[in-house]
């Protein structure tokens, strides 16, 4: 089944549709989703991708994203993808919309509305092994300084994701 991401303008207006790997070959702007989980002990909760994605094999992020589907809310991609990435069902609360635009080596141009989506849960996730090498809770004190050293093993939008807390949800990012 050929996939579709929903091309947006950067007020969120749907201006159509495209096959996913071509919106990520054209560099078009479309609607995306984040999710960041949380636990009581304010750890978050990262998945490692899996080494066999399109782009950024291996690398740390946010608990799960992805794209809703034509007609799917912001809301539903997010509930959707964090059972088929992580098994995890829990209530999740809109944080924050940004923009973005990233090229990758293999030539995939990642030009994303992101949704970001809070939730919380207190256990282990269930890992889907095609989307997800492997999780770790991580407390935002360790996550900062991780970060700051070592860039290059998290996501671009991740790295985005973290200054965008800083700047419009602080309060994330106190232990």
């Amino acid at each position: 089944m050929e996939e579709k991401v929903i091309l947006v303008d950067v007020h969120d207006q749907s201006i159509g549709e495209m096959e996913k790997m071509e919106a990520h070959l054209s560099g078009h702007m479309h609607r995306a989703i984040s999710v960041l989980v949380f636990n009581d002990r304010h750890e978050m909760l990262l998945q490692q991708r899996a080494f066999s994605k399109y782009h950024t094999p291996g690398l740390w992020t946010n608990t799960c994203c992805s794209h809703p589907r034509p007609g799917e809310t912001t809301e539903d991609a997010a509930n959707r993808r964090l059972m088929e990435e992580m098994g995890i069902e829990c209530k999740l609360t809109k944080g924050f919309d940004f923009i973005y635009k990233a090229s990758f080596e293999n030539g995939l141009i990642e030009h994303e509305l992101d949704h970001v989506y809070i939730g919380i849960y207190n256990d282990d996730p269930i890992i889907n092994i095609e989307e997800a090498h492997a999780f770790r809770w991580v407390s935002m004190v360790e996550l900062k300084k991780d970060i700051a050293a070592f860039p290059e093993k998290y996501t671009i939008w991740f790295r985005l994701i973290m200054e965008k807390i800083a700047e419009k949800m602080p309060e994330l990012l106190s232990d």
